[in-house]
């Protein structure tokens, strides 16, 4: 959870939005992301997002089972159906690092 806040921290000395997350298998970071929302101009670009594409560039695949994702806030419906379906297994956020249990579909 610490290295989400340092991408949160990143995102914003860089101009976006506070918003970092990191996916972790086996205890290790697989994926980065930070909020590109405003630097890239792309609406998609959240931390979760970046994190999971991260992710599955870092591992070669698109099925991230047995990954798990730590977020620096609530993930919003767009990131946590994202997670669904890249097989994310569970979903963490916040200081006190709130389990979210696995990603739902439909959450929108």
């Amino acid at each position: 959870m610490q290295r989400a806040f340092e991408m949160r921290r990143i995102a914003q000395e860089r101009g976006d939005q506070a918003y970092g997350a990191v996916v972790v298998k086996n205890g290790r970071i697989v994926g980065e992301g930070i909020s590109g929302v405003i630097v890239k101009r792309d609406p998609t670009a959240h931390g979760e997002m970046e994190a999971i594409r991260d992710a599955s560039r870092r591992l070669g695949k698109n099925d991230l089972s047995g990954c798990e994702m730590y977020s620096s806030s609530k993930p919003c419906p767009m990131c946590e159906t994202a997670a669904y379906w890249a097989r994310i297994s569970r979903l963490y956020f916040g200081g006190g690092i709130a389990d979210d249990g696995p990603p739902r579909y439909p959450s929108c």
